[in-house]
């Protein structure tokens, strides 16, 4: 069975950190690429950043560049986002994603999804 499961998500003041992991259990890890997708209230799924099979990092977006670092752990079947400087408008449901090398941004090519982490950013 495939699993991925998120957790570190919670409530933080504006201008905190959180250090969201995913772990990954069912498939050949090393061999997907994997992203974080949030999704808002009211509004549609958002790619955050992802991280090729070899470990380099997709480009951020302008959203969350220079705040938000993506790590995957091949050995360990995880991966990480370390998120600093967080405001308000990140508060999402943050999901873990794995697929093809090739989706990068297109959020409907991933294949394996987990159930999310809550991330609220409020003072």
């Amino acid at each position: 069975e495939v699993l991925l499961v998120e957790s570190g998500g919670g409530l933080v003041q504006p201008g905190g950190s959180l250090r969201l992991s995913c772990a990954a259990s069912g498939f050949t890890f090393s061999n997907y690429g994997m992203s974080w997708v949030r999704q808002a209230p009211g509004k549609g799924p958002e790619w955050v950043t992802g991280v090729y099979t070899g470990g380099s990092s997709m480009p951020y977006p302008d959203s969350v560049t220079g705040r938000f670092t993506i790590s995957r752990d091949n050995a360990k079947n995880t991966m990480a986002l370390q998120m600093n400087s967080l405001k308000p408008e990140d508060t999402a449901v943050y999901y873990c994603a794995a697929g093809p090398n090739s989706a990068g941004r297109s959020t409907y090519e991933y294949w394996y999804w987990g159930q999310g982490t809550q991330v609220t950013v409020s003072s």
